[in-house]
């Protein structure tokens, strides 16, 4: 089999979905790299591995009704793995190993067995080029990539994608259009942290975007995306919408989206342009900062 993923919207057919089995002992706040997290952790509203299994294997049942070949994770102990899509990401034929935070390093071994069932060209960027696998979209030979380059990256936890890869990616594929966006971040505001590009970015059927305008540093990346996809076709949601996760759906084509039953105004909007939703309700998983998107990582996706 061979690895292959042509956009972000084709038909789904091979994906790796994170698991919630044995995270450890419940964390401390110096475990944790997300103010949503931490949040939840202040409050007492930390998710239950239990709960997240459950919800995570409700996500796998909806997939497998649609003849998608779901790959789970080989176990590594005490571990958080339910994150999958950032520690590699497809492009074409190509596989990307992420330079993730070091506390994460060893998710990709959890993977590797996986992998080995498919045939694909492996890259791996250079040690101080980070990227995760929420910050990139790709999308009719466009490279969307979500990046921060301020003078505090070392000191912001939630800064996973800079400009070296940005460049990297350029450079990579000359006969691409790369298209990189700064992003707001923020270690202590979840309503005003963009973690990944698909935290306030996510394209939708076949032209259309689900987008939070106030999450590009620079208002003018905010317009580019209007002028790209059409102001008809852009779903805006609001910061209380972007910390609910509600642009971090999966397309399962262009023609059906996972989404959470609770994001009533998306789930309208996009039965009404005749995209089917396929509810999962996945609250708990949400509460440390990622939804369907994050916790799926396509190996095979292509019409």
């Amino acid at each position: 089999m061979e690895i292959l993923v042509s956009s972000e919207t084709s038909k789904l057919r091979s994906v790796i979905i994170g698991i919630a089995d044995s995270l450890g002992e419940k964390p401390v706040l110096s475990d944790l790299y997300d103010p949503k997290s931490i949040e939840n952790l202040k409050k007492g509203t930390y998710p239950t591995e239990k709960d997240m299994i459950q919800e995570l294997q409700n996500f796998v049942s909806i997939l497998e009704k649609y003849d998608i070949k779901v790959y789970r994770p080989e176990l590594i102990k005490d571990y958080n793995q339910i994150f999958s899509r950032d520690i590699g990401f497809v492009i074409d034929n190509f596989f990307f190993k992420s330079n993730i935070l070091p506390k994460r390093a060893n998710e990709f071994n959890g993977i590797t067995s996986i992998l080995s069932k498919f045939s694909y060209q492996f890259v791996s960027m250079p040690e101080n080029y980070h990227v995760e696998g929420g910050d990139v979209l790709y999308h009719k030979n466009n490279i969307f990539l979500g990046y921060y380059d301020k003078y505090d990256y070392k000191n912001l936890f939630t800064a996973r994608t800079n400009k070296f890869a940005v460049e990297f990616l350029i450079d990579f594929f000359p006969e691409k259009k790369v298209k990189a966006f700064h992003l707001n971040k923020s270690l202590t505001d979840p309503k005003k942290n963009i973690l990944h590009l698909d935290c306030c970015l996510q394209i939708v059927g076949k032209n259309k975007a689900i987008i939070h305008p106030d999450a590009f540093t620079f208002k003018k990346d905010y317009k580019w995306l209007v002028d790209f996809f059409g102001s008809k076709n852009i779903f805006e949601i609001n910061a209380k919408e972007m910390y609910d996760m509600t642009s971090n759906v999966l397309s399962i084509n262009d023609h059906t989206v996972v989404s959470q039953p609770k994001f009533n105004r998306l789930n309208r909007w996009l039965r009404s342009h005749n995209i089917f939703v396929e509810e999962v309700d996945l609250t708990e998983v949400s509460k440390q900062e990622g939804l369907f998107r994050c916790t799926s990582l396509p190996l095979v996706r292509y019409d």
